[in-house]
C-alpha cells in the first residue's frame, strides 16, 4: 500500500517563503520519479500543473513558472520530499500535491501532469497574498 502524506503548506505574503514536505511510506519508497503538482483555485484536479520532477537518479526538472525560486529534494533516509517555495507570488497558490510513479522515468512537466502519476497524497494549500 502506498501513502503519500503532504504537509507545510499555510498562507503567506508575496515574496514570503514556505517549506513543503512529503512523508513517503509503502509500496513506492522507491519510485522511479516523484513530483511536485499544484492545483490552481478552480482548477480540476486533473489539470494539476507539473512543478517539480526528481528521476531516481537525482535529476531535477522545474517548469519555467517556478524555475530559480522553487527547489526540491529528497532525504532518502527519511522517505521524505521536500519543496522549498520562496519569493512566492499570488499566482502560486493552490492545493501541492505530492505524487509517484513507479516503474517510468518522469514524464516532461505539463499543465495537466497529475494523470501521469497513479500515487498522490491529499494535498497542502497554499495561500499567498497581495
Amino acid at each position: 500500500h502506498a501513502q503519500l502524506v503532504e504537509s507545510g503548506g499555510g498562507s503567506v505574503q508575496t515574496g514570503g517563503s514556505l517549506r513543503l514536505s512529503c512523508a513517503v511510506s509503502g509500496d513506492i519508497t522507491t519510485a522511479n520519479c516523484m513530483a511536485w503538482i499544484r492545483q490552481a483555485p478552480g482548477q480540476m484536479r486533473e489539470w494539476g500543473e507539473g512543478l517539480v520532477a526528481i528521476d531516481q537518479d537525482g535529476t531535477t526538472k522545474y517548469s519555467d513558472s517556478v524555475k530559480v525560486r522553487f527547489t526540491a529534494f529528497k532525504d532518502s533516509a527519511k522517505n521524505t520530499l521536500y519543496l522549498q517555495m520562496n519569493s512566492l507570488k499570488p499566482e502560486d497558490s493552490g492545493v501541492y500535491y505530492c505524487a509517484a510513479r513507479a516503474g517510468y522515468a518522469c514524464p516532461d512537466l505539463l499543465p495537466d501532469s497529475l494523470p501521469y502519476f497513479p500515487f498522490w497524497g491529499q494535498g497542502t494549500q497554499v495561500t499567498v497574498s497581495s
